[in-house]
């Protein structure tokens, strides 16, 4: 089954299956998974990279996705592929003589998973190809929010939500600072039960009360109702999109790009 995820921005992983270049690897960012590995294989003068053309074919065995923006998914591919000039993975060590190309940026990926800022964000790390799957080294496993998923992902457009454009315009009280909330900046708890909504940014504060150093939530207790929800399922939900919240991984809002964006520029690296 192929999972579809709306924005999607993804880093992926490529294995050169050509006998002359067998095991060689590429990273690279994508909005498109399906429409890039097509590229890869096609050549560069049908949108492949340099670096991939004339030595494929190639295969997609790995993408991480769920990245608030293109910005912050292009930062974890320049990291993923220059990760001894990143300040984030200065721990990591040099690929050693016995380990394949392959096991070198499966460790270094790892690595990442755990390292911030990307071990806030809503990621998710994806095997394509089955074949090609490793698991964690003890003591790199990812922050549990981070759910390890297989198979084919594609990217979704966007559908409307009925009344959305009706809706615009309505405003309602947040229930943390009591002001009018838009729904362009409104995120709402996805129980049920619950009624709440707020600003993003009251919510984000409330969830990180426990958390003061840290800009961007992970999770945190619904102010109403008193349940744990992950800020990605908040997000979902504010894209209509929660009822496949267990098979999809939780893909960011543009109303929240500019926020991500900012966070990001704060935390260089």
């Amino acid at each position: 089954m192929v999972v579809e995820v709306e924005h999607f921005f993804g880093v992926y992983m490529l294995y050169c299956t050509n006998v002359k270049f067998k095991g060689r690897i590429y990273i690279g960012f994508t909005v498109n998974p399906e429409r890039r590995i097509g590229q890869h294989n096609a050549g560069r003068h049908r949108g492949g990279a340099k670096r991939t053309s004339g030595r494929g074919p190639w295969e997609m065995v790995l993408i991480i996705h769920g990245f608030p923006s293109d910005i912050a998914a292009l930062r974890f591919e320049w990291a993923w592929q220059h990760p001894h000039s990143s300040r984030r993975l200065s721990h990591v060590s040099r690929r050693c003589r016995k380990e394949s190309s392959l096991q070198f940026h499966w460790r270094v990926v790892s690595n990442m998973l755990r390292a911030a800022p990307w071990s806030r964000l809503p990621l998710t790390a994806r095997w394509l190809k089955q074949e090609y799957r490793m698991d964690f080294e003890p003591g790199l496993q990812p922050p549990l929010h981070i759910p390890i998923a297989f198979g084919s992902v594609r990217a979704k457009k966007k559908l409307q939500c009925a009344g959305e454009e009706e809706e615009e315009e309505e405003t309602s009280k947040c229930f943390l600072c009591k002001e009018l909330v838009k729904v362009s900046e409104k995120l709402s708890c996805f129980h049920p039960s619950c009624g709440m909504s707020g600003h993003v940014i009251c919510l984000a504060k409330h969830f990180l009360k426990w958390e003061p150093s840290h800009l961007l939530p992970v999770e945190g207790e619904c102010p109403a109702c008193c349940h744990s929800v992950l800020w990605g399922g908040l997000i979902r939900h504010k894209h209509c999109c929660f009822g496949d919240l267990e098979e999809i991984t939780p893909s960011a809002s543009q109303v929240v790009d500019d926020i991500h964006i900012c966070l990001f520029n704060i935390l260089d690296f």
